[in-house]
């Protein structure tokens, strides 16, 4: 059995894929925040008084695409943080390499299909849905492993 020191080492496969997916995930969400930025430019639509680019402009909450990249965006607050967690923690459980890379992929690779669909380039249910359910379907599958190493 490996030592958490080898399990949280870079020498590990698993948890060095895991460190990867973070890492693409946390800039996937700090984009999100430029994203929601260049809608309300592009929309003008600004929700703080003092962002208002002219005195004609009014303080505006209900632009509909700056509305739908917040929401992607809460969505992956919802989803990728609870990853980030389970993920660290799965990695604990010395998983097989192969399946945990796989896992971690499956759950960025989503994730970014996600937001593309959802808030760049929007695509008709179900794309949006499949690749929902593709990450949490592997973070829930990750968080019962982690449930069971635990309890058993």
């Amino acid at each position: 059995m490996a030592g958490i020191v080898e399990l949280l080492s870079l020498n590990n496969p698993v948890f060095k894929s895991y460190v990867f997916w973070t890492g693409v995930l946390v800039i996937k969400m700090l984009l999100m925040s430029l994203l929601t930025g260049l809608q309300r430019f592009k929309t003008k639509t600004f929700a703080n008084p003092e962002d208002l680019m002219s005195p004609k402009l009014k303080v505006k909450f209900d632009d509909p695409n700056v509305e739908r990249v917040r929401r992607a965006h809460r969505n992956d607050l919802e989803n990728i943080v609870p990853f980030f967690i389970i993920g660290l923690l799965y990695t604990l459980t010395n998983p097989s390499v192969f399946l945990a890379v796989n896992l971690f992929r499956a759950v960025g690779i989503a994730r970014i299909v996600h937001t593309i669909v959802y808030a760049v380039v929007v695509l008709p249910q179900p794309s949006r849905a499949l690749s929902f359910f593709v990450a949490l379907g592997a973070t829930v599958y990750m968080a019962l492993q982690v449930i069971a190493a635990a309890a058993f």
